[in-house]
């Protein structure tokens, strides 16, 4: 029927309007700012860098590997890798931006760096009272304001945080597994060379 769905938006509407009147569940509204509505745990608002520990810039998941910063339709990453390596929250060295900024005036929250980063190092963030009056300045994020903890994470996106942390340990107990098999096999093969008879050497 044509028209079928304006009607029923109009029936919607028309519901909630006399429902309002007497019953709290149909009031569609709140009084921002002083009454609040807590974002959805789907909410994407603005990328931020995820770290690991108590340190933020020890602890940032991000090596610097700029995949997400080629892949921004907007072009609002800009990185730098660092030339030298420094231990990370579990002492392993890793190379680390030197330089990390997002440019959130420009970034349109489509969310691809996030599907791109293969670190879980960047995620979206639900903050999104931003708004100031320097756009060139407070609205270009260095590392250090972007940088929050996993702990922050659970907090807005437990569901998929979750999913994230259970993924990284298996595969940390993976390479750990390898690793460990690797050095037996090392360690069998100089056993071996080391038990395996000298071969006289013939005289002229």
């Amino acid at each position: 029927m044509l028209g079928e769905g304006i009607l029923k938006g109009l029936g919607e509407t028309a519901k909630n309007f006399a429902g309002s009147f007497v019953s709290e569940d149909r009031m569609t509204t709140v009084q921002y700012p002083e009454e609040r509505i807590a974002p959805i745990e789907n909410t994407r608002d603005f990328p931020f860098l995820i770290y690991d520990g108590n340190d933020a810039m020890a602890g940032l998941r991000c090596v610097a590997c700029q995949i997400c910063e080629k892949e921004c339709p907007p072009k609002c990453i800009y990185i730098v890798k660092s030339a030298d390596k420094k231990p990370d929250y579990v002492g392993k060295p890793q190379f680390y931006p030197a330089r990390f900024d997002i440019d959130i005036s420009v970034c349109m929250s489509c969310q691809i760096c996030v599907e791109v980063c293969p670190f879980e190092a960047i995620k979206m963030d639900t903050e999104f009272e931003l708004s100031t009056t320097d756009r060139f300045g407070q609205l270009l994020l260095d590392k250090h304001q972007l940088a929050k903890s996993n702990v922050y994470y659970h907090g807005i996106h437990p569901t998929e945080a979750e999913e994230v942390d259970e993924r990284l340990n298996a595969e940390k107990t993976k390479a750990e597994a390898k690793a460990k098999a690797d050095a037996e096999t090392k360690a069998k093969a100089a056993a071996a060379k080391a038990a395996a008879p000298v071969q006289p050497v013939p005289s002229k």
